[in-house]
């Protein structure tokens, strides 16, 4: 029985599916007569204090701005990984993906505009369909087993990367609150701990992960989205140390599991819980919950998809190893799953119940759609023989 536990935790889909199981529950807590202790619970502040000085945060912004900074750390440890070893690290393998991430993240937020344009609160969400949740996508991928060519599930996880890098630098850019000089400047201290003991060449990683949770700390209080502190802490551990180890391996090894099985279905779990109660097409056609569902769904296709086309036909890249146009218009579908990261950038943008019931609705709409699209144009597509033009 413990054998049948690790073989189904360690299958690819494992994390989609604990994901899809805590969004269901977050569904019925929502829609059940313990929706308003559900909401309660979320509400609940939690403080950390050191004399006068501390934390006063709801449970759910511990959640989004807490856990959610290790989601990223282990985000800036695959990042560092891939650039410095692999795949990311050769230029040729860039191109492709690349132009579909770009194209992924264009279409969407244009799409998104079209929509909430004349409204300038809705119009700053612009970022929440651009996002590509890498769990559900590729959990989705996995279930589709040999039917997806070993090429075009790296061309998915690369798109994956480069989207969350986008994510990245969307959220550094566009979603920083009023600066606070006095708490950036203090940051620069720890980020200057951390690179010395890079450039020292010192092995152990627990000091820099103190010095991580102090910028994460510093960060919040600046006003700039504290979940980059976990980025730029991961930029800092060493890929190999003066035993020939990986410190940074042996983090994103450790870390991985925790994130997906854990971090990430407590975050949906606080995020998804969506009021279906009186819902109607009406709301769903709303312009908000519409322009994100559209966003991901035809936004994605458009812009994955599109791009690619373009470059392939230009001649300036070619397809992945064994895969047809139909196939690869499969995986722009299941770029639309945005969910995670989706309604994590919504929770930036909106704090109202009702602009994030909204987002949820919108999210989890175009996410459904898209990774059922994705699915049955994968299921149905014939592999090719040979690569095309």
């Amino acid at each position: 029985m413990l054998k049948r536990i690790e073989r189904l935790f360690a299958h690819e889909a494992a994390g989609g599916i604990v994901l899809i199981m805590a969004t269901v529950v977050a569904l019925i807590l929502a829609n059940s007569e313990l929706a308003a202790l559900y909401t309660q619970v979320l509400h609940l502040k939690f403080t950390i204090a050191l004399g006068e000085t501390g934390l006063s945060k709801p449970l759910i912004l511990w959640i989004n701005d807490g856990l959610m900074a290790i989601f990223f750390l282990l985000v800036g440890l695959e990042l560092k990984h891939e650039l410095r070893e692999g795949r990311l690290r050769t230029p040729s393998n860039v191109v492709l993906p690349g132009v579909a991430a770009l194209g992924g993240m264009i279409a969407p937020a244009l799409i998104y505009l079209a929509f909430t344009w004349s409204d300038p609160l809705h119009r700053t969400g612009w970022a929440i369909p651009t996002a590509t949740d890498i769990a559900f996508a590729v959990g989705v991928v996995a279930l589709l087993g040999p039917r997806v060519p070993p090429a075009l599930k790296l061309f998915l996880l690369t798109l994956a990367i480069l989207d969350d890098l986008g994510a990245i630098l969307v959220i550094a850019l566009f979603y920083t609150a009023t600066l606070k000089p006095v708490y950036l400047a203090l940051a620069l201290i720890p980020v200057a701990l951390m690179a010395l003991r890079l450039w020292l060449g010192a092995h152990r990683i627990a000091p820099t992960l103190i010095l991580g949770a102090v910028l994460w700390v510093l960060v919040l209080k600046s006003g700039v989205h504290a979940t980059l502190a976990g980025v730029i802490t991961a930029f800092f551990l060493p890929i190999r140390d003066r035993f020939g180890k990986s410190p940074l391996h042996a983090l994103e090894h450790g870390l991985a599991p925790y994130v997906a099985f854990l971090i990430v279905p407590i975050f949906a779990l606080a995020n998804a819980g969506v009021s279906l109660t009186g819902l109607t097409l009406a709301d769903l056609a709303a312009p908000l919950p519409l322009a994100i569902t559209l966003g991901l769904v035809l936004g994605k296709q458009i812009g994955v998809f599109g791009a690619t086309f373009a470059l392939v036909k230009l001649g300036l890249a070619r397809l992945p190893e064994g895969t047809g146009w139909l196939q690869l218009y499969g995986i722009a579908a299941l770029a639309g799953i945005g969910f995670t990261m989706s309604l994590f950038i919504g929770s930036l943008n909106f704090e109202a119940d009702a602009e994030m019931n909204a987002v949820r609705l919108g999210v989890l709409a175009g996410s459904l759609v898209s990774a059922l699209v994705g699915f049955a144009v994968l299921r149905l597509a014939p592999r090719p023989e040979k690569t095309g033009r």
